[in-house]
């Protein structure tokens, strides 16, 4: 509808991965799964009826489809799910998924973030199993060997069927609002790191792009994905990836 043009943020960014991916001929068309909005019936699984009247209005669908997307992993839904591992390394705290999941001890949640911004909730924090809080400026080696040492204990805590990695590159250096100095070589052996531990532990990703809108973050996480692949991290038999438009990427 024009909007985007008035944002500070590149709200287009999952589409651009997208392009980019396809030029590097990691992934044709023939790849892409399309994803189906999400219906009331799982939507009310953690939301109001209330609230998702207001998810009807046209400019909030892309938002549906999204969760549409993941909806496959719910427990619910899949046979042999049965303990589940949240790695959220956006730079903001998870509180979203930290109050769906509050008291489930199927669900164990890594949460590492810059504790100076938005959202501050306290009352979610006593859902996070393990809690990394960031100050202001964090640059790579620090938040790397964090993010590795406490990821190896979180598996180690909670052997789980399916690891969801919300993989937010907010973390970037120069982002508005997220406070943290990444490097983009630093975002991409985050994710490799990641990606190595799940596999030594045999634990298959959810990935979830998440928060980071600068415009050259597309570039960088399509670059991610690139090393991921030419590592053996993912391909053909391992990664599935699904997208509606400028939806976020699913690595799995």
């Amino acid at each position: 509808m024009g909007l985007e043009k008035l944002h500070p943020f590149d709200a287009g960014k999952w589409g651009k991965v997208i392009s980019f991916l396809k030029e590097e001929k990691l992934l044709s068309d023939g790849m892409l799964v399309e994803a189906q909005e999400a219906s009331e019936e799982d939507l009310l699984v953690v939301h109001t009826r209330r609230y998702l009247n207001e998810l009807k209005r046209k400019v909030l669908k892309p938002l549906r489809i999204q969760t549409g997307g993941t909806i496959m992993f719910l427990f619910e839904r899949v046979e042999g799910i049965s303990r589940a591992t949240i790695v959220d390394l956006d730079a903001h705290q998870g509180n979203g998924h930290e109050r769906d999941f509050m008291g489930d001890q199927r669900v164990y949640i890594m949460d590492v973030y810059n504790r100076h911004i938005y959202p501050g909730d306290r009352f979610a924090k006593q859902a996070i199993r393990r809690k990394v809080e960031l100050e202001w400026g964090t640059e790579d080696d620090e938040y790397l060997n964090k993010v590795e040492r406490n990821l190896k204990r979180a598996l180690q805590e909670h052997p789980s069927d399916v690891m969801v990695y919300n993989a937010g590159t907010d973390i970037l250096e120069g982002d508005r609002l997220g406070g943290l100095s990444i490097s983009p070589q630093g975002i991409v052996k985050r994710d490799e790191l990641v990606f190595r531990v799940a596999r030594g532990c045999q634990v298959p990703i959810l990935m979830v792009t998440s928060g980071g809108y600068q415009k050259r973050t597309a570039r960088i996480i399509a670059d991610s994905i690139l090393n991921l692949y030419d590592l053996g991290l993912i391909g053909p038999e391992s990664a599935s990836v699904s997208a509606q438009n400028s939806d976020t990427p699913l690595l799995l």
